[in-house]
C-alpha cells in the first residue's frame, strides 16, 4: 500500500506513479491484469501500456483493490470513462474516510450523460472529488518532459491539496474552479482529435486540420457554456491546450485511430489495432445524444457520428461540412 493509490494499470496512471515516486511518495497501483501486476513488481516496467520506461522501487502493484488503497490519502481513478461507475462502487467499499478521490479519466457517462465527477460522487458520496485534466500524454510525463495540467473541485481546498501533492518542477499544476468546463473540455476534445485523425488518414492537409480544430473549439465552447461552464476555461489548458496536443501528437490514441479509419479501416479494426480504449468513440456517442437533448449545434460531432456508427464515407462527411449554409464565424 502507498500514500497515493492509482486504480487502473494503464499508461497515464503508471506515468503519474513514476513521477510521484521520484518525488518521495510511496505509490500503489491496482490493476485487473495479473500480468501487469507481475511486470510492475518484478520487471519494474508496465510492458503493455508504457514499455521501456523503468518504474521505481517505491511503486508497488496489487491485484487486490483493498490492499492497494488501504491507508492512501489520495486515490486516483485512472480507468476508462465507461468503467468509472463500477470502479467507484468498489472503491467506496474499501477507501479510507479521509481520502481524496482524484479523477483523471476524460469523458461523460454514456447512459446517464453525467460528468464523471457526478458519477463518482454518486458512488463515493462521503469523500471529496478532485478532477485533474490538461494536455498530458503519459509517454512524456513518465520521462519528466515539462507538462502543465489543471485541477478543480467543488471544494477548491481539496484541489489545492492535490496541486501541492502533484506539482513538481517538471509537472506544473494550476487550479481552476470551473469543474464543468474542465471536464467538458477534456471530454469533447477527444471527439475533435478523432475527426482530425480521420482527416489526416484521408489525405487532407494542415488547412483542413486547422479548420477542424478551430471549429471544433467552437463546439466545445458551445456545449460547455450550455451546461454551465465558463467560456474562458476553454481558452486554457483543458480546452485549447488539450485540443492541440490530442489533435497533433502521435501519442494520441484518438488521432491514431482516426488515421486508420481515414485510410479505410473499420472502427472495430482501428480500435483493435490501437489496443487501448479510444475515448473519442464513446464521447462521440454520448455527446451526440446530449447535444440532441439540449438542441446545441455540433456539426463536426454529427458528421463523426455518421462516420463511426452509420458507415458514412469520411470524404463525403467533409463535403457536407464544407457545403453547409454560409454564416458569420462568431454567432
Amino acid at each position: 500500500m502507498g500514500d497515493i493509490a492509482f486504480i487502473g494499470g494503464g499508461s497515464f496512471g503508471t506515468a503519474l506513479s513514476i513521477m510521484l515516486s521520484k518525488h518521495g511518495h510511496k505509490v500503489s497501483i491496482w490493476a485487473r491484469d495479473g500480468n501487469t501486476v507481475h511486470d510492475i513488481n518484478i520487471k519494474r516496467e508496465n510492458i503493455r501500456y508504457l514499455p521501456n520506461i523503468t518504474i521505481p522501487a517505491n511503486v508497488a502493484a496489487f491485484s487486490e483493490l483493498k490492499e492497494a488503497v488501504e491507508g492512501s490519502k489520495v486515490v486516483a481513478l485512472s480507468v476508462p470513462s465507461h468503467a468509472i461507475r463500477e470502479i467507484s462502487k468498489r472503491v467506496n467499499e474499501v477507501i479510507d474516510k479521509d481520502a481524496i478521490i482524484v479523477s483523471i479519466a476524460k469523458g461523460i457517462e454514456e447512459n446517464s450523460l453525467k460528468r464523471l465527477s457526478e458519477v463518482i460522487e454518486e458512488e463515493i458520496p462521503n469523500n471529496p472529488v478532485v478532477v485533474l485534466s490538461g494536455p498530458s500524454h503519459a509517454e512524456e510525463v513518465a520521462l519528466d518532459i515539462p507538462t502543465t495540467v489543471v485541477v478543480t473541485s467543488k471544494n477548491m481546498e481539496y484541489a489545492k491539496q492535490v496541486q501541492d501533492i502533484f506539482m513538481t518542477n517538471k509537472f506544473r499544476v494550476y487550479t481552476n474552479d470551473d469543474i464543468i468546463g474542465v471536464e467538458i473540455g477534456g471530454a469533447v476534445k477527444n471527439i475533435i482529435a478523432l475527426a482530425a485523425g480521420i482527416s489526416d488518414g484521408a489525405g487532407y492537409g494542415d488547412n483542413t486540420k486547422a479548420a477542424l480544430m478551430t471549429r471544433g473549439m467552437s463546439e466545445i465552447v458551445r456545449i460547455g457554456v450550455q451546461l454551465g461552464a465558463k467560456k474562458e476555461t476553454f481558452f486554457g489548458l483543458t480546452g485549447i491546450g488539450d485540443l492541440i496536443v490530442t489533435c497533433t501528437s502521435m501519442h494520441s490514441r484518438n488521432r491514431k485511430a482516426g488515421i486508420l479509419i481515414g485510410k479505410g479501416s473499420t472502427l472495430e479494426k482501428a480500435c483493435g489495432e490501437i489496443g487501448m480504449v479510444v475515448e473519442g468513440v464513446k464521447a462521440c456517442s454520448a455527446f451526440y445524444k446530449l447535444k440532441e437533448n439540449l438542441g446545441v449545434p455540433m456539426p463536426i460531432t454529427d458528421i463523426l457520428h455518421g462516420v463511426l456508427f452509420e458507415k458514412k464515407d469520411p470524404k463525403y462527411g467533409v463535403y457536407e461540412l464544407m457545403s453547409r449554409d454560409k454564416k458569420d464565424e462568431i454567432y
